[in-house]
């Protein structure tokens, strides 16, 4: 039946008479009869053309005015119930019949069950806008709730179920931790924020935390007021970004432990931070409502834009390399929205269209191997999915996922640690905002076939860095190193690589040489006459036998020429001089002479000078002591 036709049903006295108007012409007549319900159909295109509705009553043989003011007052227009098959496209004049196809309109996603979630979890209850929550294929780390300080609890994926309230924890800050990530190119490493200002990287031994863990490997100082948010750099290695409430953004070298770039170009609190595939470009959302792309490297401001109007935060997401970025935030009356922006114009955005009217931040999530987006508010039970295309409207709507527990944040795993085997494409780790639990949630697409499914699993992100820090700095860009996932399970790094800071030139160390110096001396007899001796029994003996276990010893270890009446080892290098300007004539040792004697005139002359300040203490304390009897004697009257 065509979308334009009218559809009438007239109920009459003894018959129901059913017809099709299309354009002013009758196409079907069916006519029910009350009493045997037996139908007759009349193929309309034989009959003349019947333009109006009287020509019709007149045609069907009506009588009376009964059943003509009945049949022209109760036709009900139906055209609303029907929707249209297709749409006209814009370069050809022709319908598209069907709706869009796409491998990834039936995502559906599946919760773990009970037994494979991790319970009894003191989720923290910071309001900051965060995860709190960070997983890859070896461990899951959550942040928790403690009564001072920052911690944050990490556990080996397979250690589900419910958890002992007095598990090992990370704690190192001595603010609340605020944001959580683990190194992409080393499953062992994670970097931690704080309300302390600093940020900490830590290792975690394959098996997990057999103890709380205090030492950190490297500790990074530079801002000035907590640290908001922190991003490992996509493809080179030991390359951190960090966002703080002092309005800057950190880029950090860990090989070095030191800023490489900071980036001062913020009026306001930062509110997200996200990096392009080849880690080349920065974008930023702010307070003062603005998006921001930058150069890292030099700060420089590529494109910036007002993104959404309202208040609260928006966060920003880059759409992999395609020079798109995706923002979530809100309108001016407080309405969720987002919004697809060219990196290369700020300005205007391609698309911006409303979600709905709930107050929590939406948080979005791209998967760059299915073009899908994920949008997941805060307090919210349900996730969104969309999935990205080149050309408008952008993108377009798929599914939900529908849950009647809020979340507080969400982990997401990197696709080298999904099930392929379900194809599963995508996985949360949902933290409950009502009890403390963390859920795992598989989006998966339906699939017949248990084979690997090459379109939906292409080469991913793999652990390998494609670039060093060193590289990165100096201006170098490369894509990701990819990976297959076709040889099936959990891609992880083949050993657990521990963080080694760069070592500090080795130092001489005289007390090496002081080690064994009781070896390197030879007893020396004594010839006075016995009232004289100081030795006892057992060493006159030692001095007396040099086949004994003291001379074994020192023949073994001593490794210098054994010389009589030397007290201490003599030397068998210049080591401990070569910092030494040893003086070549008569002028060069007067000039020492000198120097050295101006240093120790300046040694006396401080050590008066403290002398003195010794002796003005001295006498303030003496000027003191009456004031502090009498407060001695007010507090005892007082007692």
């Amino acid at each position: 039946m065509k979308s334009s036709h009218v559809v009438y049903n007239c109920p009459l006295r003894c018959v129901n008479v059913l017809f099709v108007w299309h354009l002013g012409f009758v196409l079907e007549v069916n006519i029910i009869r009350n009493d045997s319900k037996a139908s007759m159909g009349y193929n309309i295109a034989n009959w003349e053309m019947i333009r109006t509705r009287e020509e019709l009553v007149e045609k069907l043989g009506l009588d009376g005015a009964d059943d003509t003011n009945t049949l022209l007052n109760n036709m009900v227009d139906v055209r609303a119930c029907y929707k249209p098959n297709g749409k006209m496209t814009k370069d050809k004049q022709s319908w598209f019949r069907g709706v869009r196809s796409s491998k990834f309109r039936h995502v559906y996603g599946v919760p773990a069950k009970r037994e494979k979630c991790y319970d009894n979890i003191k989720i923290t209850k910071n309001a900051h806008d965060s995860q709190f929550c960070a997983v890859n294929p070896k461990f899951l780390a959550v942040v928790t709730e403690v009564a001072g300080g920052g911690a944050f609890l990490v556990l080996p994926l397979d250690r589900t179920g419910r958890l002992d309230f007095n598990a090992s924890r990370v704690t190192g800050h001595t603010g609340p931790v605020l944001d959580i990530k683990w190194n992409p190119f080393n499953d062992n490493i994670i970097a931690s924020c704080s309300d302390d200002c600093t940020i900490k990287l830590w290792h975690i031994p394959d098996g997990g935390l057999s103890r709380n863990l205090t030492e950190w490997l490297v500790e990074l100082q530079g801002h000035k007021r907590r640290v908001a948010y922190i991003e490992w750099h996509p493809v080179a290695e030991n390359v951190l970004f960090s966002a703080g409430f002092d309005h800057l953004v950190i880029v950090w070298d860990i090989n070095k432990g030191e800023a490489v770039n900071i980036i001062d170009r913020h009026p306001d609190v930062i509110y997200s931070i996200s990096l392009n595939r080849d880690g080349s470009l920065l974008a930023t959302t702010c307070k003062d409502k603005k998006l921001r792309v930058f150069e890292p490297r030099s700060g420089i401001v590529v494109s910036e834009g007002v993104c959404h109007a309202g208040t609260k935060a928006s966060k920003v997401v880059f759409l992999g390399s395609s020079g798109r970025l995706l923002t979530t935030g809100f309108s001016r009356h407080s309405d969720r929205q987002y919004a697809i922006w060219s990196q290369h114009d700020l300005n205007i955005p391609l698309t911006c269209e409303t979600i709905d009217s709930s107050s929590g931040v939406v948080f979005p999530y791209y998967d760059n191997d299915t073009n899908m987006v994920y949008l997941a508010g805060k307090g919210d039970g349900n996730i969104r999915y969309y999935e990205i295309v080149n050309e408008a409207p952008w993108m377009h709507y798929l599914s939900q996922f529908i849950s009647g527990n809020p979340q507080r944040g969400l982990g997401v795993m990197p696709k080298r640690g999904v099930n392929t085997a379900i194809c599963e494409v995508f996985r949360f780790y949902k933290l409950h905002a009502t009890r403390g639990m963390c859920e795992p949630i598989s989006m998966i697409v339906p699939r017949k076939s248990d084979q690997f499914q090459e379109d939906l699993y292409p080469d991913t992100v793999g652990t390998c860095p494609a670039l060093s820090a060193r590289d990165w700095i100096s201006g170098m860009n490369n894509p990701p190193i990819l990976i297959s996932l076709k040889t099936g399970g959990s891609i992880t790094t083949h050993k657990p690589r521990v963080y080694k800071p760069p070592q500090l030139p080795p130092t001489t160390d005289l007390n090496n040489k002081k080690k064994f110096a009781f070896l390197s001396t030879e007893t020396v007899p004594d010839y006075r006459p016995i009232e004289f001796h100081d030795m006892s029994e057992k060493s006159q003996k030692t001095s007396s036998n040099q086949s004994t276990k003291f001379q074994q010893l020192q023949q073994k270890f001593g490794n210098v020429v054994l010389q009589k009446n030397i007290i201490s080892p003599p030397l068998n290098d210049n080591k401990v001089l070569e910092n030494v300007d040893i003086p070549n004539n008569e002028a060069e040792l007067r000039l020492a002479f000198v120097r050295q004697t101006d240093e120790l005139r300046l040694v006396r002359r401080q050590l008066a000078n403290s002398q003195l300040r010794v002796k003005e203490l001295e006498e303030q304390i003496r000027k003191l002591q009456p004031l502090l009897l009498v407060v001695q004697q007010t507090w005892y009257l007082t007692k």
